[in-house]
């Protein structure tokens, strides 16, 4: 097999061992710098990219065990060849538990160093190829700040990249922590209006008395305690994205004002009488059935009508568990990350429980779980015990939702889902087709026998 070319920075006292090793490489199609103590090995590493380092351990000034852990506390991943004596392999040694990569006893065969790079290089090549490959990976399962690879979430992530670029009203609907103005947000990066302000606005937790003053702002004088000119949210949203969280608590005089700015795109402050064009795009969201709202009364059947003209509706978490596993991984990862915990991943009990779960909370509150267990646990999976109560209270036994009838409905639900082809299965469930094909042995899963036409 061919092997791409390497850039080596050899360590050496001795010109003859440096400059003959270097020329043989040079044959080989390497890129190689020579350094005749560790000082200059430092300097080179300094303003250079290495993929390997080969040196010396016995050199006046600066020894090659010393220079090993300089090089290490600077890129931990480098590999570094040591060259030592017969007398000095005990040494060698040493520096193999220190985090060099091998070593080879003077007087040494060039052969042997360039089968010894080969490997190096060959190594390096596949763990880069590997790190692009999950970065395509997770790429795949993320639409901006959204996470999911489920039929469901991928359905979302064609709407919004459908919608994005059109400056059509949307209204994104969903239970409460699924994700919606995530969604509200990944509309405005995709769109033209992505270099202007992005503006949420929570309507439910706007008192009624300064919905319209906050919306369309207000005039010095306008009221008591209005002192100064206030721009409000639709001017500060200005050629960029206004989003209307929790649209559907609004008061009837307040969804009318909404209406008629959404028709004739101008609005007045409070108080004041020059009309304000409105150059922005509404995007809208609610929990509740505006459809229902309607029905009752409580919402304008009009202003439904101008606020669904593209509805995005973001599933429930319990309606999309394949997803769990990756939105596990993607909090454990961020907090780990923003509290410096060497948490790696979630034990398979842990994770047992995390697919139990209702998630009456979605994905915020599967994101609240993540966190606690980052900042409780002691180790670096996470455990049943470093989940909060909630997660884990269903799933005891005695209740016919034991750990094991979990896996088997899960696993069951992802062949159904991959229409039975064990790749996509194991790939959706992050396990290998070999421990697949076992639980599905164990479970009794077989593929449903087609019925002839």
């Amino acid at each position: 097999m061919e092997v791409a070319s390497a850039r080596i920075l050899i360590v050496d006292d001795e010109p003859i061992v440096r400059e003959s090793l270097g020329a043989y490489l040079r044959d080989q199609g390497h890129l190689c710098d020579l350094a005749p103590g560790g000082r200059a090995a430092l300097e080179l590493a300094a303003r250079n990219s290495y993929q390997l380092v080969i040196l010396d351990i016995r050199m006046p000034g600066m020894d090659g065990v010393t220079v090993l852990a300089e090089l290490k506390c600077r890129q931990p991943d480098l590999p570094v060849l040591m060259i030592t004596a017969y007398a000095e392999v005990t040494t060698a040694v040493a520096a193999m538990k220190a985090g060099a990569y091998d070593y080879v006893v003077k007087p040494f065969d060039p052969e042997e160093i360039g089968l010894i790079v080969r490997n190096v290089v060959a190594h390096h090549h596949l763990i880069r190829e590997n790190l692009q490959l999950r970065q395509k990976l997770a790429e795949r399962d993320r639409f901006e700040e959204l996470v999911g690879r489920s039929p469901r979430m991928r359905a979302v992530f064609d709407l919004i990249a459908g919608v994005a670029d059109t400056n059509v009203t949307v209204l994104i609907t969903g239970e409460s922590g699924t994700g919606k103005e995530l969604a509200a947000r990944a509309i405005h990066r995709r769109s033209p209006r992505a270099n202007g302000p992005f503006v949420a606005v929570s309507c439910g937790g706007l008192p009624e008395t300064l919905v319209e003053s906050e919306l369309f702002g207000h005039e010095r004088g306008a009221f008591t305690g209005a002192v100064a000119r206030h721009r409000g949210r639709f001017e500060q949203a200005g050629g960029g994205t206004l989003f209307l969280d929790e649209v559907a608590e609004i008061s009837p005089k307040t969804q009318v004002d909404l209406l008629r700015v959404l028709e004739s795109r101008r609005f007045t402050r409070l108080g004041g009488t020059e009309e304000i064009a409105a150059d922005v795009r509404v995007v809208a969201a609610t929990n509740r059935d505006l459809g229902a709202e309607v029905k009752t009364g409580r919402f304008r059947e009009d202003l439904y009508y101008r606020l669904k003209v593209v509805v995005i509706p973001l599933p429930p978490l319990r309606e999309r568990t394949e997803d769990i596993p990756l939105l596990a991984t993607h909090f454990l990862e961020h907090f780990a990350r923003e509290m410096g915990r060497a948490v790696r991943a979630v034990s398979p009990d842990a994770m047992a429980l995390l697919l139990a779960h209702d998630w009456p909370g979605n994905v915020r509150e599967l994101a609240n779980a993540l966190q606690r267990a980052v900042a409780v646990g002691r180790s670096e999976l996470v455990e049943p015990i470093d989940l909060p109560v909630e997660a884990a209270a269903e799933a005891v036994p005695g209740t016919g939702r034991t750990l094991q009838e979990l896996e088997q409905r899960h696993v069951a639900a992802v062949l159904e889902e991959s229409d039975w082809n064990v790749t996509h299965a194991a790939t959706t469930l992050g396990i290998d087709r070999v421990t697949l094909y076992k639980k599905m042995k164990r479970y009794g899963l077989r593929r449903p026998e087609r019925q002839p036409p």
